[in-house]
């Protein structure tokens, strides 16, 4: 019998005023971390569910997270589609919540989520078909387990504090078999794989620390074993709840990907390759109206299965000054074109 795998997408309409007005009641202590281009709506999501229609047609069900809001084309009765508002599976006392920290860290609470499940931001885009081979393979979920020095975005103190629970409980302190050389070794083809190329060298070289400094990025549609979110949460159950209670990001948050290190680490994936994993993925940052011109034209290029498209228009996080109103609009009209031609047919998802 095959494994169910399910979907995972969390949305929110930034333009909904009663959102808009329940968020005004909670002070916004770090700017830079909660900008608009955090909530903003590029009217786009449709494009997310065709792809997912039209190229994973295994999925099992989508699990579609939301404060309560709806799209107005949103076909809720597909037999596939399950709405979770976030008083379904996140505590009470952490609500409302305008983090989506929180909304990561309790996804185990859905209820009748599958153990395999694929996480999706509301940017990934499916432009070619996948299997499901590509997201689990032996029953664990694919991945490619390249170390890096740090990450180096707007996120990187949040990404840091993933690396330090890592390294928590991943060393020789808690067990002498967790330290960094036996964690490679116990799973050394997993660490290096012909199917990573190049990066065999770079986790070569980052062996010479004794602690895990990072993990080479990965912002895309991200496999995970329930199981895990609920192993983290057994022994960091106190400093997750922390987290769940900040409204808005802080510096002092984890994200998901806190459990994505920790299944590579303890080797619950299946190594890909290269040209799967990051050759035939893009992640585009959306700074400028040049930048967008770009990103619409590597759309219809053909070259990528999965793309995220990430706005960046945000004054503090990568630009000066905020992308003018004008340049937002044009930048939409040209990116959602391009995702037009892509995926032109209509989902049994929209009315």
């Amino acid at each position: 019998m095959s494994e169910k795998v399910d979907i995972v997408l969390p949305w929110v309409d930034g333009n909904d005023p009663i959102w808009q007005e329940e968020k005004a009641k909670y002070k916004v202590k770090n700017s830079d971390l909660n900008n608009k281009d955090r909530y903003r709506d590029w009217d786009n999501l449709h494009f997310i569910f065709r792809g997912i229609e039209e190229f994973l047609p295994w999925v099992n069900k989508i699990y579609f997270i939301t404060h309560g809001h709806l799209p107005k084309w949103l076909n809720k009765n597909h037999p596939k589609l399950k709405i979770v508002k976030h008083e379904e599976y996140i505590p009470s006392k952490w609500l409302p919540i305008f983090n989506s920290h929180p909304i990561e860290l309790n996804l185990h609470r859905i209820k009748n989520l599958s153990e395999r499940f694929i996480y999706f931001n509301d940017d990934f885009f499916v432009l070619k078909p996948m299997k499901k081979e590509e997201f689990f393979k032996n029953s664990l979920p694919v991945d490619m387990a390249i170390m890096d020095m740090a990450h180096d975005g707007t996120i990187r103190h949040i990404d840091s504090n993933n690396i330090d629970i890592i390294s928590k409980h991943h060393n020789r302190h808690v067990d002498p078999n967790l330290v960094k050389r036996k964690i490679v070794l116990r799973n050394f083809s997993k660490w290096f794989n012909l199917g990573y190329g190049k990066y065999n060298l770079q986790n070569l070289l980052l062996l010479y620390f004794k602690f895990f400094t990072g993990f080479k990025f990965n912002h895309f549609p991200q496999p995970y074993l329930k199981s895990t979110l609920k192993e983290v949460w057994g022994v960091e159950k106190e400093f997750l709840e922390q987290v769940s209670k900040n409204k808005f990001r802080t510096n002092e948050d984890v994200n998901q990907y806190l459990f994505r290190y920790w299944q590579l680490l303890g080797g619950k994936f299946t190594p890909t390759n290269k040209k799967d994993f990051i050759d035939r993925r893009a992640f585009k940052i959306i700074r400028t109206l040049d930048s967008a011109k770009q990103i619409a034209k590597d759309i219809e290029s053909g070259s990528y299965k999965l793309f995220c498209i990430n706005d960046g228009t945000a004054k503090g996080r990568f630009t000066k000054e905020d992308m003018s109103q004008n340049d937002f609009e044009l930048s939409k009209t040209l990116i959602n074109q391009s995702l037009e031609k892509v995926l032109p047919k209509k989902s049994s998802y929209e009315k």
